[in-house]
């Protein structure tokens, strides 16, 4: 009786399958193994910590980075004031570092897939203040002083407000796994910004195609872009986000630097700005050096070319309802 319990009870019948085992001399398959429930919520309960630590990381980096560029644009407001620094140079100034400090900034943010959009919301957030102070929402005579040529409102929708929207397009459309947007913003920020800062100061000599360019400020566009450039790819390679061979990258880099400066000195500044020209043949020169030319290629530079349009249009617009709201407040009063 207790043997027939012992091998009809499922315990019995486990216990049969591994004397049979061991009589045999061979592994029998044992039954399956129920899911292991606790092991799934403690990966469940990771992965929750995981992404809420990106989170917290991702909003404490924006708020640095927000506060960093506020208290950069503060500076040299107040040096402006003081008459410590001349306006034209203190606006530059500020081209050249808060592109490259923005780009710098970008490894402070976590791995997530949402770290580009929080990393967004520093360009955009100047964008909407742009806006607000160039349609007269808002005045701050100190703000426009410092980023404008000469202290109008409207100009903020011109230059500045471009400058903004290309910081926004390269961290939503390459980001820092892609060595396009890096040299864009290298270009535009470190390039363009030294050709105007070196050019009003020692470019007496002009190019014979644009009297408002210098070999000087040319020639400084092409070394202080070509720095920045080769100075950030190697930043973000030490940081593994790129794989790049750099002997074999330092030449792609200069043949696009030099795309860029010849671009920049052509005499079309009235009708395209240099925060549009310089970043499109940027990209356009990038994507041709470090990516290959396929459909997928044709497709991106397409889809490049019809945002930087929109972007162009939706910025004319804006500068023509700055100017009709300045025109009525000068009617009224």
């Amino acid at each position: 009786m207790t043997s027939s319990i012992l091998f009809t009870t499922p315990l019995g019948l486990l216990r049969r399958c591994r004397l049979q085992s061991s009589a045999a001399g061979r592994t029998t398959l044992r039954p399956p193994q129920p899911p292991r429930v606790p092991r799934l919520r403690a990966n469940a309960a990771a992965a929750a910590a995981v992404s809420a630590a990106s989170v917290a990381q991702d909003a404490g980096a924006t708020a640095v980075v927000m506060g960093g560029a506020f208290s950069l644009v503060l500076l040299f407001d107040t040096l402006t004031d003081r008459k410590l620094i001349e306006q034209s140079l203190s606006r530059k100034v500020v081209h050249v570092l808060s592109g490259l400090l923005f780009l710098a900034s970008w490894p402070f943010f976590s791995s997530s897939p949402q770290a580009r959009y929080f990393a967004a919301v520093v360009p955009l957030f100047n964008c909407m203040r742009l806006i607000s102070y160039g349609l007269c929402l808002v005045t701050d005579e100190g703000l426009v002083k410092s980023i404008t040529r000469e202290g109008k409102p409207e100009e903020l929708l011109r230059g500045p407000l471009y400058y903004v929207l290309v910081l926004t397009f390269c961290v939503l459309v390459f980001w820092r796994d892609s060595p396009v947007g890096i040299l864009v913003l290298a270009m535009m920020s470190g390039g363009d910004g030294f050709a105007d800062i070196v050019g009003r100061r020692y470019g007496m000599l002009k190019l014979p195609y644009n009297r408002q360019k210098s070999w000087v400020g040319s020639i400084s566009m092409f070394i202080f872009g070509f720095l920045s450039s080769v100075g950030m790819l190697y930043y973000y390679s030490a940081m593994g986000y790129l794989y790049l061979d750099l002997e074999n990258a330092v030449g792609k880099v200069a043949l696009v630097s030099l795309v860029a400066t010849m671009v920049e000195s052509l005499p079309i500044t009235e009708t395209i700005d240099d925060n549009i020209s310089v970043p499109v043949s940027t990209i356009l020169m990038a994507m041709y050096v470090f990516w290959s030319c396929t459909t997928s290629l044709k497709s991106r530079v397409l889809i490049v070319l019809l945002l930087i349009l929109l972007m162009v249009q939706l910025v004319e617009l804006l500068f023509n309802l700055s100017e009709i709201c300045s025109q009525n407040v000068l009617n009224c009063c």
